[in-house]
């Protein structure tokens, strides 16, 4: 470790890390457009020029690497001179299309640009034309006259993906990003490269003019379409008189999962919460009072169904339901052959398991069915808590009795109790990802018919007050693996739980 001084700040970092990195980690501001903490420094934008005591010339922090009593200096006139010659240059041919720009309230451009002052334009030329709203494949749009030219998206598909889907096309103030001739750009992490672009380039087709960026509210989420269990920011709005939709959804860092960036499959699943939601109980495909089926549930547990649950449900809502069929003397099982799927498998963040809590069925010891079908041919009253089983097994359950607790309307039709349920981000719940790492999705979304959590629909029925910290409390923490671990406590990045354990 060695110390650098930075505008009077004297900071610890280690020898030889490159100067911008100790600049971030130690949150003193410095502008940057092409340097990215998963892609490295590229050099090209030359934004994060600081002084370095003792060198003639303004030096990129991007691309210097600290030494022992290194004097770094970000203010000053001369310095802020030079930053505000090349913010201009960046802006020569910039077409001024803030209002109408998706990229609005996320730009770096226009912060800098704020920042700055830089009103009036000295240009006595035609700007550059180029062009705009140019659809490349994987959702993905661009304005090649808003781009920087920082190559993020480039490097991204060189470095990360290792597809080299994009180019640099033509030289100088020429240069524009694109794809090769004849080829779209058809990437399953494609949503990326509208994260990384620091400007409105590159923006969603999904998203494009939905809403401004703004108005959403964000909540921290879990995806839930492979074991990997990626980190979301969960974008959302509220409007007046109106319901909570999902708008977004966008990779939130976590280095010990997923990093900065998510596959596009997780990226839109938050399609399901807004389509096809069930918010009435239907009884026999008629809309029925909840507390009226929640009687008739009371009665029907009564009578030795089997519970079939889905390896996604959270921890608590697994424990519960083993709390329950104790009690009740109910067999629970779940199936995981319908959730491996080896070729949404690949080597960057996708898992075969197409399902968020494998290990937490492990854990709490639920029995796995081998073959479901033949299980459920023994059971004439089923209780489902699984939509995708309830789906793909639909033509079993036509001569059964089924209590189907669901979000969707989908196959609805086919049982004689459908009771909806809270989804993934109207709820609370912690999770076991496929590496043995305990994470917790927090409650998001909050509906105007705002279906109830699955726990507390069950703990209704059985007039006892459940919900998630008094299962951990009360049941989870007798497990040694969770012991030491307050739900509260736990930190963004998880926990990392001892498999042996």
């Amino acid at each position: 470790m060695i110390t650098v001084n930075i505008d009077d700040k004297k900071i610890n970092v280690k020898e030889g890390t490159l100067l911008i990195e100790a600049m971030i980690k130690n949150d003193i501001y410095i502008p940057h457009f092409c340097y990215h903490e998963a892609l490295g420094p590229d050099g090209n934008c030359r934004m994060c020029m600081v002084e370095i005591e003792g060198q003639k010339r303004p030096q990129i922090a991007c691309d210097t690497p600290v030494k022992e009593g290194m004097i770094v200096r970000t203010k000053g006139e001369n310095i802020e001179k030079v930053k505000r010659g090349i913010l201009e240059l960046e802006l020569i041919n910039h077409p001024i299309d803030c209002p109408i720009c998706d990229q609005a309230g996320e730009c770096k451009l226009q912060e800098y640009y704020m920042e700055e002052g830089l009103y009036d334009s000295r240009l006595d030329t035609p700007k550059v034309k180029a062009k705009k709203h140019v659809y490349l494949g994987s959702e993905v749009m661009l304005d090649q006259e808003r781009c920087v030219l920082c190559k993020r998206c480039v490097r991204f598909t060189e470095i990360y993906t290792k597809t080299d889907d994009l180019i640099v096309e033509k030289r100088s103030d020429r240069s524009v990003i694109t794809t090769f001739p004849g080829k779209s750009f058809d990437n399953p992490y494609g949503g990326n490269v509208v994260d990384i672009c620091p400007v409105g380039a590159l923006t969603n087709r999904d998203f494009r003019f939905k809403k401004r960026v703004w108005f959403l509210s964000h909540g921290n989420g879990i995806c839930m379409e492979c074991s990997r269990g990626c980190n979301l920011r969960v974008g959302h709005e509220k409007a007046k008189y109106e319901d909570d939709i999902i708008y977004r959804l966008k990779p939130r860092r976590n280095d010990n999962v997923n990093g900065f960036f998510i596959c596009d499959t997780g990226r839109y699943s938050y399609k399901k919460e807004n389509e096809n939601r069930l918010f009435d109980p239907l009884y026999k495909n008629k809309e029925i009072d909840l507390e009226e089926i929640l009687k008739k549930v009371k009665l029907f547990l009564d009578k030795e169904p089997i519970f079939v649950v889905s390896p996604s449900l959270s921890l608590e809502e697994m424990a519960y339901i083993k709390i329950l069929s104790r009690k009740k003397d109910i067999r629970v099982i779940t199936s995981l052959q319908e959730y491996i799927d080896e070729s949404f498998e690949d080597n960057l963040l996708r898992t075969k398991q197409r399902a968020s809590n494998i290990n937490g069925i492990k854990l709490l010891g639920i029995e796995v069915a081998e073959h479901l079908s033949a299980t459920l041919e023994e059971y004439q009253n089923i209780i489902i808590i699984d939509h995708k089983i309830a789906h793909l097994q639909k033509d079993i359950f036509k001569s059964k009795t089924v209590l189907n607790f669901t979000t969707s309307t989908q196959d609805c039709e086919n049982y004689e109790f459908n009771i909806p349920i809270a989804s993934v981000y109207e709820k609370r719940g912690s999770y076991i990802n496929f590496e043995w790492i305990l994470q917790k999705s927090e409650k998001i979304v909050h509906k105007n018919l705002q279906p109830r959590t699955l726990i507390e629909l069950l703990s209704h029925i059985e007039h006892e007050y459940m919900d998630e910290k008094k299962i951990w409390k009360e049941y989870l923490c007798k497990n040694k693996i969770f012991s030491k671990i307050n739900l509260d406590l736990l930190d963004a990045c998880g926990y990392k739980l001892e498999e042996e354990a």
